[in-house]
């Protein structure tokens, strides 16, 4: 009888440096992310400053933190160097329009601020059936506050239910179940989680007792 042919040996593992060319150029290095600045007052990159609102305040701080980059954008070398082409009467045109936006950006950030100061924040505690009360906060999106992120927080604190509702004008308010008014107060002077910014001469606490039959 034959004898069985030995197996065949098991091909080797290609090596992955022998791949590799001899004179092959070497893999290039990585590339770090580049640090970018952003500007304090408009957000944009120095460089972008001109296209925002409020040129005069940025110039300003790139000025004190970051002289030499001033220097670049904004020195007289760096504005002649922009506007060398244009006349003195485009020029004057030019800056006439940038003074005019910043006056307007400026009367509009005034007049958000003179309107979110006169705002007022009502905290309402009403009777309901079976003695039950519920308390309502009205008023918090002139502060700029999230007001489903101000129901997550009061249902987690006081262990109960609390939800976004519009009420009979049609405003959005935050519902609280229970007689909880005095400690939505307290949370509201503590600044506690969302609830910031909001002076304490902007809050009222209002009770709204049901009325009886017959009333």
């Amino acid at each position: 009888m034959p004898k069985k042919g030995k197996a065949a040996a098991a091909a080797p593992a290609p090596d992955p440096e022998a791949a590799v060319e001899p004179n092959a150029p070497p893999p290039p290095e990585p590339v770090p992310p580049l640090a970018v600045l952003y500007c304090e007052v408009c957000t944009y990159p120095p460089e972008y400053c001109e296209f925002g609102a409020s040129l005069t305040r940025c110039k300003d701080w790139l000025k004190e933190s970051h002289p030499d980059l001033f220097d670049r954008y904004y020195s007289d070398e760096a504005l002649q160097a922009k506007v060398g082409t244009l006349s003195l009467e485009a020029q004057a045109k030019l800056e006439k329009e940038v003074a005019k936006k910043e006056v307007k950006a400026e009367a509009k950030v005034e007049a958000a601020l003179k309107k979110k100061m006169a705002s007022q924040i009502i905290i309402k505690r009403s009777e309901r059936n079976k003695r039950k009360c519920i308390t309502t906060v009205s008023g918090l999106e002139a502060f700029d506050i999230d007001l489903k992120k101000a129901a997550k927080q009061f249902a987690s604190k006081f262990a109960t239910g609390a939800s976004v509702t519009k009420n009979l004008q049609g405003l959005e308010e935050v519902v609280i179940s229970g007689d909880v008014s005095d400690e939505v107060l307290e949370m509201i002077e503590n600044e506690v989680g969302v609830l910031k910014g909001i002076p304490e001469e902007n809050v009222e606490l209002v009770e709204e007792k049901k009325k009886k039959g017959g009333e």
